[in-house]
């Protein structure tokens, strides 16, 4: 089950109040702070458990998820952001990325191309 973070009426952040061990039936109360981690959607969590799994290598993420290179880059950017951080011009960021893979010989000049070619692609849809 995932944790609610948002009041279904009024959709304001919620807080956690109490807290119970499932097994002793210890039970704590106060205010306690939600980390943004679990404010994230189902969708991007489910995105960062595949980006952790991948160890941070997006062009393994966007082959497991089925999706461009600049789709994948601006999903992670999307969670960036709700996670409170600021994002660098997305366009020039996948640029530059895919340049130092290239550079760092971890894809071909013709994959690299691809990746390129799917960015403008994307910018158009």
């Amino acid at each position: 089950m995932a944790l609610v973070t948002r009041c279904p009426s009024c959709g304001h952040k919620m807080d956690v109040v109490a807290l119970k061990c499932p097994v002793c039936g210890t039970g704590v109360t106060g205010r306690f702070e939600i980390d943004g981690l679990f404010a994230l959607s189902k969708e991007q969590m489910d995105f960062v458990k595949i980006f952790l799994k991948n160890r941070g290598n997006l062009s393994e993420v966007q082959k497991e998820l089925g999706i461009s290179y600049p789709t994948a880059r601006n999903r992670l950017n999307e969670i960036v952001k709700a996670l409170g951080y600021d994002v660098e011009d997305e366009e020039r960021a996948s640029e530059r990325e895919i340049l130092e893979k290239l550079k760092d010989g971890q894809i071909s000049a013709s994959e690299a191309i691809s990746m390129l070619k799917g960015m403008k692609k994307d910018e158009n849809d």
